[in-house]
C-alpha cells in the first residue's frame, strides 16, 4: 500500500523529513504519532502527492512517483484534515459535499446520477450524520462537519483513508463520537486501509495496531502500538519524562510527570 525507501525532503536548504524507510501493507490501520514540527504534516503531503521527495523511492498504491498521474492517485485516497475545512463551500449542504467527494472536488460540477445521491445519502447515514442531511455545512459544529469529511472522503471508495488529527477542536463528548465512527470504519471487512495522525495517545483507538514515532524529521521507532505505547520508549521518544495511564476501551494517555 505504502513504501517509503530513504526518502528525504529538503526545502530551502533545511532537511524537513530524512531518510525515511516505511512499508505499510494493505488492511494494516496505523497510527502515527508526533509532537509539533515533527514533520507529519509533510509526510502526508508526500503520500498525497502536493510534495514530492528530494531523494529516494515513494510508491503508494503500487504507483511509483515520477512514473504514474498523481491526480488520478489522489481518487484512490480520502483525506479528512484541517486544511480542506477551509476550502468548502459553508452554504453547501452536507449531503452535496459528501458527493463532491466522488470527483475530488470542491463542489460538484458534473450532473451526478440518482445512484451517486444516494450513495452520498447513505455514506452520511452509515458516519453517523443522519440528523445533518439538508443542512449547510457552515452552520454545523466541528464535530459534525467532522463526519461529513469523512463520509466525502469514503465516497470515492478509496484505498487509504487518511485521518489528519481529526479531533481537533472538539470537545469531550465529540471526540468520543467521531472515535466511535473511526472505529465503525475499521470493522468494515472492505473498509479503507486507515492512517490516524494525532498528538495524542487517547485516541489511538485498538484498530491502529501499527504505530510510527516521528520525531525531528525522522522515524524515532515503529512497530506494534502495544510494543511502544511504554514508559520506557516513550521516556526517550519525548526526552522528558512521562506517565502512561490506562484509559477504558483498551486506550492509553500519556501526561508529563
Amino acid at each position: 500500500m505504502i513504501r517509503f525507501d530513504h526518502v528525504n525532503v529538503i526545502r530551502e536548504k533545511r532537511k524537513i523529513l530524512n531518510d525515511i524507510n516505511w512499508h505499510a501493507k494493505k488492511g494494516e490501520h496505523w497510527a502515527i504519532l508526533g509532537l509539533n514540527g515533527s514533520g507529519k504534516t509533510t509526510l502526508l503531503q508526500l503520500l498525497n502527492g502536493y510534495l514530492w521527495p528530494s531523494s529516494g523511492k515513494l510508491v503508494v498504491l503500487g504507483e511509483t512517483f515520477g512514473q504514474t498521474a498523481i491526480p488520478e492517485l489522489r481518487k484512490r485516497i480520502g483525506w479528512v484534515s484541517s486544511a480542506l475545512q477551509q476550502q468548502l463551500n459553508p452554504n453547501d449542504i452536507a449531503e452535496h459535499i459528501v458527493l463532491s467527494g466522488k470527483f475530488a472536488s470542491i463542489g460538484v460540477w458534473t450532473i451526478p446520477t440518482e445512484a451517486e445521491k444516494q450513495q452520498a445519502l447513505e455514506l452520511l447515514i452509515k458516519c453517523g450524520g443522519k440528523e445533518l442531511i439538508g443542512f449547510r455545512y457552515g452552520i454545523l459544529s466541528q464535530g459534525q462537519q467532522q463526519i461529513i469529511l469523512i463520509a466525502r472522503a469514503l465516497m470515492a471508495e478509496p484505498e487509504i483513508l487518511i485521518l489528519d488529527e481529526p479531533c481537533n477542536g472538539l470537545d469531550l463528548f465529540a471526540k468520543e463520537k467521531l472515535l466511535e465512527d473511526i472505529q465503525r470504519i475499521a470493522d468494515e471487512p472492505e473498509g479503507p486501509t486507515m492512517i490516524y495522525v494525532s498528538h495524542h495517545t487517547e485516541e489511538i483507538l485498538p484498530c491502529f495496531k501499527k504505530l510510527m514515532l516521528l520525531k525531528d524529521g525522522s522515524i524515532h521507532k515503529t512497530g506494534k502500538t502495544v510494543d511502544l505505547l511504554k514508559e520506557d520508549i516513550l521516556n526517550d521518544f519525548y526526552a522528558k519524562p512521562v506517565q502512561v495511564v490506562s484509559m477504558s476501551k483498551n486506550r492509553l494517555a500519556v501526561f508529563p510527570k
